[in-house]
């Protein structure tokens, strides 16, 4: 059985993407295709609030794009000796939140310590940190649609046909795609079954009218291929 994911491919240890490895554990065919873009944005003054940690009480890591950001921040403004000498461990001394396990593990190759990992999205983060640190917000990149979203999109149909589930990872993802979906799938569309990754992706789909077969209980691959294999295959479920 088919399933589409609208998402970039994360190779992990194996070579493979997470979600199509555990996917295919339980019979599923899945496809990513990626339909989001990022452009980053405001990286001199991230760059500089970076080096001035005695100035915050913390860092938030919402997405892995913002992991990205640092990096790219420490490379182009060659601060990568000045974190590593004492930078990191200046920042490891206050509190260091992510949203979910791949920011977690990324956060974590810049050496720095994590929490929140298992909170599973960020209202529940947010009700975890934010009587404890006050914040400042920082947006340090945005999302643009993939260029190659449509074309993709109409390669997967024509060579597979309509999917049985179509998973959604955002409502970005789900405003540049669903209407290259609609068209593409005509008649069949009422008979997909629409999965998504979180809270914040459920709402976004309802506010379309887009009926929810499935919200994974937590943004892993292990929770939303069991949602997965409950809404299509139910009879192998307990």
């Amino acid at each position: 059985m088919k399933v589409l994911l609208l998402k970039d491919a994360k190779d992990d240890e194996s070579g493979q993407d997470p979600y199509i490895q555990e996917l295919g554990l339980y019979g599923l065919e899945a496809t990513l295709i990626p339909v989001l873009s990022f452009e980053f944005l405001s990286l001199p003054s991230l760059s500089e609030k970076l080096s001035h940690p005695e100035g915050f009480g913390g860092l938030i890591f919402t997405s892995p794009r913002a992991v990205e950001a640092v990096k790219l921040c420490l490379e182009k403004d060659n601060k990568t000796e000045d974190w590593e000498k004492s930078l990191k461990s200046r920042w490891n001394a206050k509190s260091v939140y992510v949203v979910g396990s791949a920011t977690a593990s990324l956060v974590n190759k810049i050496g720095l310590d994590a929490e929140g990992a298992h909170s599973g999205n960020a209202e529940k983060l947010a009700e975890y940190i934010c009587s404890r640190i006050p914040m400042e917000i920082m947006h340090v990149y945005q999302t643009i649609p993939h260029p190659g979203i449509q074309g993709n999109l109409e390669s997967y149909y024509e060579n597979q046909g309509v999917p049985a589930s179509i998973t959604f990872f955002s409502p970005s993802g789900l405003k540049y795609s669903l209407d290259y979906i609609q068209a593409l799938s005509g008649g069949s569309f009422d008979r997909i079954k629409f999965v998504a990754i979180g809270p914040s992706t459920t709402r976004a789909m309802a506010a379309q009218g887009l009926p929810v077969s499935c919200t994974a209980q937590s943004p892993t691959p292990q929770a939303l291929a069991a949602g997965i294999r409950k809404v299509l295959q139910p009879d192998s479920c307990c």
